[in-house]
């Protein structure tokens, strides 16, 4: 497989918030997105999901609490725990999730 270059491809992508399968490692999906400043609603995996700013930040919610995610950091949200993303988050994300 080629290498990719994270960054042009979420640029590239003709939606945010519409991820895109880069590849599989592992059994888990390795994807990438693009934010653009929109909220994302609340959502819940019964897996666990890990989330890694490429680019930007993200502001991750849960229930009332807003933690901010930078670029360089990773925050795995566990399995079962609803969580949204607050407006302002922008940039280019990477996740790691089970194929659905």
């Amino acid at each position: 497989m080629p290498k990719t270059n994270l960054l042009q491809l979420a640029s590239s992508l003709p939606f945010a918030w519409k991820s895109t399968v880069v590849g599989s490692a592992a059994g888990a999906n390795f994807k990438v997105l693009r934010m653009d400043g929109a909220e994302y609603p609340n959502e819940t995996h019964m897996f666990d999901e890990a989330l890694l700013v490429l680019h930007g930040q993200m502001h991750l919610r849960f229930g009332s609490e807003v933690v901010q995610v930078n670029a360089g950091e990773v925050y795995i949200v566990p399995a079962g725990v609803p969580h949204a993303v607050a407006a302002g988050s922008q940039g280019t994300l990477v996740i790691v999730d089970q194929p659905e």
